[in-house]
């Protein structure tokens, strides 16, 4: 029986290789990226944020992985608007005309990390250890609260997830990604409350890429499974099956 085919921007960088790594037995991998991707691996070069020149490397995929994106807080507003916006547009919308049936955006919890700022959160993220303050779960219905402007950015992309999937019916899996690195561990005090593995975030990502065509679109938070964390995760668990293996409090 055929793989299917999913087409990943983004597939050279990190999470994309996570994937890669752990989904290759499940699925067929190609890319589209500006630069050369990994060796073996069918690529398409082109710049997401042209629509004409990328429309190509649609062409009989299954799904498609979205990864691609400015990220941290230091870039300039053009290379957000550029990347994020118009293409995170282009993305939804070459899927849209090549038939894709399904879409998994990467968003980020910088779309709620603004919580931290303020108690009781802030007292949650600064140490790792000592009484564990109460907090609320924050859900995929809490309200936006976005830590910079690639959080915002990242709103962006899930608003425009939701009119791709009423007006056009395409399916867009969003996902609340936390800190992924390459140590794969937490680093600093802040990761034991959102730090999610490499394998963590691959595994989820392969949930979406097979849940039923009846999940229109959703929003999911995606980390691993820590004693701090405060993005519920039992969503992601009901709804596609998901439940991270790893934990912060394993390093």
């Amino acid at each position: 029986m055929a793989k299917p085919v999913i087409l990943v921007t983004g597939l050279g960088g990190l999470i994309g290789s996570a994937v890669r790594a752990n989904l290759a037995d499940r699925f067929e991998f190609r890319g589209l990226g500006r630069r050369p991707g990994p060796a073996n691996v069918p690529w398409h070069a082109a710049d997401i944020s042209d629509l004409d020149t990328i429309l190509p490397a649609f062409d009989g995929v299954d799904a498609v992985v979205h990864l691609a994106a400015v990220v941290g807080t230091n870039a300039e507003l053009d290379a957000y608007v550029r990347t994020n916006i118009v293409g995170t547009y282009n993305v939804f919308e070459a899927a849209r005309r090549k038939g894709v049936r399904r879409v998994v955006y990467a968003s980020s919890g910088a779309t709620i990390g603004g919580v931290e700022r303020e108690e009781p959160f802030r007292s949650l993220v600064e140490a790792r250890e000592g009484t564990i303050p109460q907090v609320p779960m924050l859900t995929h219905e809490s309200p936006v609260r976005p830590s910079s402007i690639y959080g915002c950015s990242k709103i962006w992309g899930e608003v425009l997830a939701r009119h791709y999937a009423d007006a056009h019916r395409l399916s867009v899996i969003c996902l609340r990604i936390g800190a992924v690195n390459a140590p794969d561990q937490p680093r600093v005090p802040r990761e034991y409350s959102v730090w999610c593995s490499q394998r963590d975030v691959a595994r989820m990502i392969g949930a979406c890429l097979a849940a039923p065509a009846s999940v229109g679109f959703d929003i999911f938070y995606v980390t691993s499974r820590n004693r701090r964390g405060y993005r519920d995760l039992g969503h992601a668990r009901d709804v596609v099956g998901w439940e991270p293996l790893d934990s912060a409090d394993a390093h």
